[in-house]
């Protein structure tokens, strides 16, 4: 890997995926297309710049447990089922990751010793500080949390600077502009904006969690390649969600 040659403008990241995105134009499960790109432009910011990155992926490609609930299910049965299918995503991007030669650990919040190390704090900190790519899996291990909650408990855990949201769209709106050709795009909000306008960014408790702890939001289009490295190299990509 060659030597970083930019500036870091953030020294340690949380990266959330959603599951959606995993599934790219599918209509479930993984799109390995997805996985290679993903990998690639976090192999690319790599080489680049020397920054320290943590993931936390969703599993909604595989299985959502809130829907689910919604349907009759039991709401903790299902939300530990939501939980299994982020491993499963966890374990396809650490192939994808360590196919593109960058040195991946999983570590899930349900214990999996076969797969995955146990999440331990402290561990996870050294692996990102000898330069590991660290997946966090299995949400916080507790039924009725999102993997919204999960990226914001991790970040403020491990001492993110930023949570940088990837997904499908260039940023936050005023309505969905895939069925609303008026809807207007936000270059910045604050928190409490999220919470009194109700967007649907992350849920209310990973918003709160964010704003306790002054820890900012940054949601951009995970699609384009190389948006992962311009939002690092310190351009405005998407929308800035932060405090007031």
């Amino acid at each position: 890997m060659t030597k970083p040659v930019r500036k870091a403008v953030y020294r340690r990241v949380l990266l959330k995926l959603s599951g959606e995105a995993m599934q790219g134009s599918q209509q479930y499960g993984i799109d390995t297309k997805v996985i290679t790109s993903i990998s690639g432009q976090i192999k690319d910011v790599l080489a680049e710049i020397p920054t320290e990155i943590a993931i936390v992926i969703g599993g909604g490609n595989i299985f959502r447990g809130i829907q689910a609930a919604a349907e009759g299910m039991d709401r903790s049965t299902a939300d530990y089922m939501g939980m299994l299918a982020t491993i499963l995503n966890a374990l396809a991007l650490q192939d994808g990751l360590e196919k593109a030669g960058v040195v991946t650990r999983v570590m899930s919040a349900i214990e999996m010793k076969e797969l995955a190390e146990p999440y331990i704090r402290r561990r996870a900190i050294r692996h990102l500080e000898k330069g590991r790519i660290v997946i966090f899996a299995g949400g916080t291990g507790n039924p009725y949390f999102s993997t919204d909650t999960a990226s914001a408990l991790r970040a403020s855990e491990i001492g993110a600077e930023v949570i940088l949201k990837g997904t499908k769209v260039d940023g936050v709106y005023n309505a969905d502009p895939e069925k609303d050709k008026k809807a207007r795009k936000f270059s910045r909000l604050g928190y409490l904006d999220v919470l009194k306008r109700g967007l649907r960014v992350m849920d209310n408790s990973a918003i709160t969690l964010c704003m306790d702890n002054n820890l900012p939001i940054i949601v951009f289009n995970l699609n384009k390649y190389g948006n992962i490295r311009r939002v690092l190299s310190g351009e405005h990509v998407g929308t800035v969600i932060e405090g007031e």
